[in-house]
């Protein structure tokens, strides 16, 4: 691997290694690692039939692990673990240590991780069931499998789960032909009692919570949102208007979602985003710049509750989601074009703090990218081709 640095100022390497080798504290979304381990920012990049975990902060190549041909990576919430979709289930990869270990929650088709509020929910595509785990479960090691909370839908289906702060569990609602909407449950007599549905929300996909625990759902047709306890249908301004993923901000009411009007439209590259105000309960579709292009990897909440959209041109364009303009824009990689299948390698953006890590997958690279300036602080060479990338963050 090679490796070009460019000087780092004190504020950029803190917040590129928001986990210091002396420890983390605790919060709400998980706990600090064993204190026999010292924990610096990891960062997990897959490639084909392999995973290398990267020093956050130098982007060195720590140690690589052996897998399957295609794997997905997903922060389990502590700073510290990555569950790692696989045919056999959910893996944990401890990037601390680092270990790929052989502690895997059994999945027959694994699909979305969620970690929110202390509380981690792996969902099972090929049954509807979701397992809910503390967040902090692994903070005395993966020697044995944590036990947790279940819930097991009516019907199989690709769905996703999410535990609120007041111990409501949001589940979405379908089967194997199609997906329509959520349900909200709460725990009572050791099983589950609804008290709010929603089956307005066709090919529902895709979640996230904003301030305040409101929480929103992607619909074909707008968005499902769900605060005070009710569900209310948000419309598209097109019959056909999905949204798919959803990038929030604990701290911002607004929702940026990615936004697509035509149903056969070929490829995966997108140009405009929903801005949802779940405050106000409203919805609306931004038009980006004709160069602002993107796919669902490439977008991300960052500093000032801003939206970092890392586009085709190659450019990283900031977008202030209160009003919908792009504030400023600063080149990071090579114009890349949209990938033939959604697996495929192409660029993908994850932040953490005041940091932007970027994927290169032309040149086998990886960024360190400081948001403040738009500076490039650091580049890594893999001995891979980099597709998909999680920062292990709590």
């Amino acid at each position: 691997m090679q490796r070009h640095r460019r000087r780092l100022t004190a504020a950029a390497v803190f917040a590129g290694v928001a986990v210091l080798a002396t420890g983390c504290a605790s919060t709400a979304g998980g706990a600090a690692p064993p204190a026999t381990e010292a924990a610096t920012e990891r960062i997990a990049v897959t490639y084909p039939h392999g995973i290398a975990v990267l020093d956050g902060a130098t982007l060195e190549t720590v140690k690589e692990f052996d897998t399957e041909e295609f794997t997905r990576v997903n922060p389990f919430g502590d700073g510290r673990t990555i569950a790692v979709t696989t045919s056999r289930g959910f893996q944990m990869l401890d990037t601390a240590k680092p270990a790929l270990t052989d502690l895997t929650i059994p999945a027959t088709t694994a699909g979305h991780v969620v970690a929110h509020d202390g509380k981690t929910l792996l969902y099972d595509d090929g049954t509807g069931g979701t397992t809910i785990l503390d967040t902090n479960a692994f903070s005395g090691g993966y020697a044995a499998a944590p036990t947790g909370e279940r819930h097991k839908a009516a019907s199989a289906h690709h769905g996703v789960s999410i535990a609120l702060e007041d111990g409501t569990l949001l589940t979405t609602v379908g089967d194997k032909t199609a997906r329509t909407g959520a349900e909200a449950l709460r725990p009572k007599n050791g099983g589950w009692e609804q008290i709010a549905v929603n089956a307005q929300c066709p090919g529902i996909h895709g979640e996230g919570t904003a301030k305040g625990d409101a929480t929103v759902f992607g619909c074909e047709d707008g968005a499902l949102l769900f605060k005070d306890g009710a569900f209310t249908k948000l419309a598209a301004p097109a019959a056909y208007g999905r949204m798919g993923n959803a990038f929030v901000s604990p701290t911002s009411p607004i929702v940026v979602g990615d936004y697509k009007n035509d149903r056969d439209a070929e490829g995966y590259l997108l140009n405009a985003v929903t801005l949802i105000d779940t405050a106000a309960s409203t919805y609306r579709v931004v038009d980006l710049p004709p160069a602002v292009q993107y796919t669902f990897r490439d977008v991300a909440r960052g500093p000032g509750d801003l939206a970092y959209i890392l586009a085709t041109d190659g450019s990283i364009h900031v977008l202030d989601p209160s009003s919908g303009e792009i504030a400023r824009s600063f080149p990071v990689v090579e114009p890349w074009q949209g990938p033939a299948e959604w697996q495929d390698p192409h660029p993908a953006i994850k932040v953490r703090g005041d940091v932007a890590y970027v994927t290169e997958p032309a040149a086998n690279s990886v960024h360190v990218v400081d948001l403040a300036s738009g500076k490039v602080l650091t580049t890594a060479r893999l001995k891979h081709t980099p597709n998909e990338i999680a920062v292990a963050s709590d």
